[in-house]
């Protein structure tokens, strides 16, 4: 059996790579979402040789992946054991047939199973081997456990509020649909999220410090690229606007934004880095948050070139979103220029500022359809840190010569501070719900949503 092209381009690159090393070692699978199993597999593979291949199985060939291909070898693309990692389009054994590694690796739980990969590196001399791995449980019996236990949904619905402002599940389904008609704009700050996952390994024979080594790292992209990550994701034909740093971390998000369906618009500034913001976890707990960032506003020659290409896409977009994280990529005199000029054009608008001590202030986006504040960042922005709810939404309101105002309250849920716009904050609220259930920022899709609105 021949190779499809794409696997013919990974073989390709893996004997360029790997020339000079002394084994090569290949391990496949469906890899739905990387557990502690996954870990102990690929470090005992690993060591087993020098360089290590890991073929990702692709949508066609899987009989049990649940998560798309490219996510899949996202999340495998950022692990250090792995020297090179692709999409396997074929079946493994007719891929090793090929490629003739050292060395395949496979769970110990398939040691006393049939195994295809068994004759194929009999053929040419190579091992089969069976990685140890301490943990047993299978990917899918993790997330079910988590998340889909009994297929049932984790979120709970108020099934009163539809009644009470008239409108259907059904009418839920139709605004989704209704997704892939819009042409939104998205300007903001590009956040990386590192989220590096460590085993303890004790304390510090010198000094009282823990220490711990690093075995999983995992990037998402966040800040304002994920809100146009999600856009894109749900139908809508997406631009993104935003600043970075000439670094490495601007060529992951610019691969992940467009990745993800998002037309990208990224203007580099020599004076900062792109912004990462990296969580070291053990057992399932923060030990420490590092962010390399800079906050100072972008240069002037920045700002217009910015807002030339913003005039020259704005006849052909129905929204504005502001997602702003106060580290400098939407000064003052760049959204008054972009507002003036959306409403010029009749072009809705809506903001989001998040802030970290007493910087940010949501009210600066003047005239926008909706605003979307905590509580706190409303009161910073009032200076009202008294009042009830509903008249520090009104103040906000009038500050910010805003339509809508919705107010989130942490665990106590939101405020609603608008008219007729039930349907969406109910749609929001499922949309936010399916969002914060997972591990770091993977964007939505309209399955995702549709799943619990039919529950």
């Amino acid at each position: 059996m021949n190779l499809t092209p794409d696997s013919v381009t990974a073989l390709t690159s893996i004997k360029e790579r790997a020339t000079g090393k002394n084994k090569i070692v290949f391990v496949s699978g469906d890899f739905n979402i990387v557990h502690p199993g996954h870990l102990r597999l690929l470090r005992f593979a690993a060591e087993c040789g020098d360089f290590l291949v890991v073929g990702i199985y692709g949508d066609s060939i899987s009989k049990d992946a649940f998560i798309a291909e490219k996510l899949r070898l996202e999340n495998f693309e950022s692990i250090s054991w792995s020297n090179f990692t692709f999409i396997l389009r074929e079946p493994p054994e007719i891929f090793i047939e090929h490629l003739q590694p050292d060395i395949v690796v496979k769970g110990k739980e398939h040691e006393r199973q049939f195994n295809p990969e068994q004759e194929a590196v009999k053929q040419y001399g190579g091992k089969l081997l069976f990685g140890s791995g301490d943990i047993s449980f299978s990917s899918l019996d993790l997330l079910q456990r988590e998340f889909l236990e009994f297929n049932r949904s984790t979120i709970v619905k108020p099934d009163d509020f539809p009644q009470r402002h008239s409108f259907t599940m059904a009418n839920l389904t139709t605004t989704v649909a209704e997704f892939k008609t819009l042409k939104v704009c998205v300007l903001g700050d590009t956040i990386i999220d590192e989220y590096i996952t460590c085993e303890p390994l004790g304390m510090s024979q010198e000094d009282p410090t823990i220490v711990v080594t690093p075995v999983l790292e995992q990037k998402f992209i966040g800040g304002a690229g994920i809100v146009a990550s999600h856009a894109a994701m749900l139908g809508a034909e997406v631009k993104f606007f935003s600043v970075v740093g000439k670094d490495n971390t601007a060529t992951f998000a610019k691969k992940q934004l467009e990745s993800n369906g998002v037309q990208v618009y990224l203007y580099e500034d020599d004076s900062r880095s792109t912004t990462l913001k990296q969580r070291f976890q053990a057992h399932s707990k923060t030990l420490l948050r590092v962010s390399h960032l800079r906050q100072h506003a972008i240069s002037k020659d920045i700002q217009t070139k910015i807002f030339s290409d913003f005039k020259s896409i704005l006849d052909d977009t129905q929204v504005v979103i502001f997602s702003d994280f106060n580290y400098g990529c939407l000064p003052q005199n760049l959204v008054d220029e972009i507002i003036a000029e959306c409403t010029q054009k009749n072009v809705m608008m809506v903001a989001d500022s998040q802030c970290s001590s007493q910087v940010g202030d949501i009210s600066r986006f003047k005239g926008m359809t909706l605003v979307t504040p905590t509580e706190r960042e409303a009161r910073l922005s009032v200076r009202d840190f008294e009042s009830g709810l509903v008249v520090l939404a009104e103040a906000l309101r009038c500050q910010s010569q805003s339509k809508h105002v919705i107010m989130t309250l942490d665990s106590e849920g939101l405020l609603i501070h608008a008219n007729d716009i039930w349907q969406t904050a109910y749609l929001g609220s499922i949309a936010a719900a399916c969002q914060v259930g997972r591990l770091g920022n993977i964007p939505l899709t309209p399955n995702d949503l549709l799943k619990e609105i039919e529950c």
